[in-house]
């Protein structure tokens, strides 16, 4: 088919890559505008931006997609079909029907649990079993469409959610190329999505990330291990702010807070968590025993 891509993170990447080894024509493809980032505050392409240049194929980066001369300008790619992957903006309807089969969405939930912004970090949160990724024919709504394929994976206990990105961005291709056949050969069979069961993953908001040392344990190990590596959960050690990256439930109890033990076992409003990679300020992750060689913290002590 010829194709259009629209996606900014690296979640998006691989998608762009198995479309190229399949030997689908990538006409053009979308982008959000390039952005300053790092220390330095250069001006970089985002991750799918600089893998189309790498691949040879033209990039557009409208910073409005509503925009009737960016409309005109995707219209006239005359494209099979639109790939969106993370891409960051809503297409107007007039977009949605440019293409031949229309706009094509691989979205990371298992629809309509967790429509929007963040559904891995939300899928974790939650205590989900399960989780996976859907081809979603775009509409008007927000990750309403109808499904044209879906692939299921349980979440592990100790999944957090840059693991959990992994294991699912590898799917999202292989997926998308079994729908475009089916598309192809007329196989292919929408299925509405369920009105009931509707939850909304909004997006992370940083005002989230404070550990709450009230909360039960297992909530305060989905927190974390949902908002890894960003932003990351945080807390105060001996005043110094520090990001809580992988934890496990542990067994204890005490005062909400409290360092139960020489390994990070910390007491929450309900058992305990022990902390297993944390990161201090401008420095690197490091697994417990390593950040507690260099920065003791004692059975006793109390955590903010």
């Amino acid at each position: 088919m010829r194709l259009g891509f629209m996606g900014t993170p690296d979640f998006a990447v691989r998608v762009l890559d198995d479309l190229v080894a399949a030997g689908h024509e990538i006409a053009v493809v979308y982008a959000q505008p390039p952005r300053r980032a790092g220390r330095g505050k250069a001006v970089r392409p985002s991750p799918v931006h600089a893998r189309a240049d790498a691949l040879g194929i033209p990039v557009e980066t409208p910073a409005r997609f509503r925009d009737p001369e960016v409309l005109e300008r995707f219209a006239d790619y005359a494209l099979d079909a639109a790939i969106v992957v993370a891409y960051g903006q809503i297409l107007p309807d007039e977009a949605l029907r440019a293409p031949r089969f229309g706009c094509l969405n691989i979205h990371a939930s298992l629809l309509p649990r967790w429509r929007g912004a963040a559904p891995i970090q939300r899928a974790i949160m939650a205590g989900d079993a399960e989780t996976g990724v859907m081809v979603m024919q775009m509409d008007a709504g927000l990750d309403t469409g109808p499904v044209l394929g879906t692939a299921r994976i349980p979440i592990a206990p100790d999944e957090t959610a840059a693991g959990l990105h992994d294991r699912l961005a590898v799917m999202g291709g292989p997926l998308l190329l079994r729908v475009l056949d089916d598309i192809a050969s007329g196989r292919a069979a929408p299925r509405p999505q369920p009105s009931d069961g509707v939850t909304y993953a909004s997006k992370i908001d940083k005002a989230e990330a404070r550990i709450d040392w009230t909360a039960d344990a297992s909530t305060i190990d989905r927190q974390i291990r949902g908002l890894s590596p960003f932003p990351g959960a945080w807390c105060e050690i001996a005043g110094e702010r520090i990001k809580v990256l992988l934890s496990a439930v542990a067994d204890g109890t005490g005062t909400p807070g409290t360092v139960l033990d020489g390994h990070l076992t910390i007491a929450c409003g309900t058992g305990a968590v022990r902390l297993l990679r944390l990161q201090r300020p401008g420095k690197g992750a490091v697994d417990a025993d390593v950040f507690l060689n260099g920065y003791p913290v004692g059975a006793g002590q109390r955590l903010d």
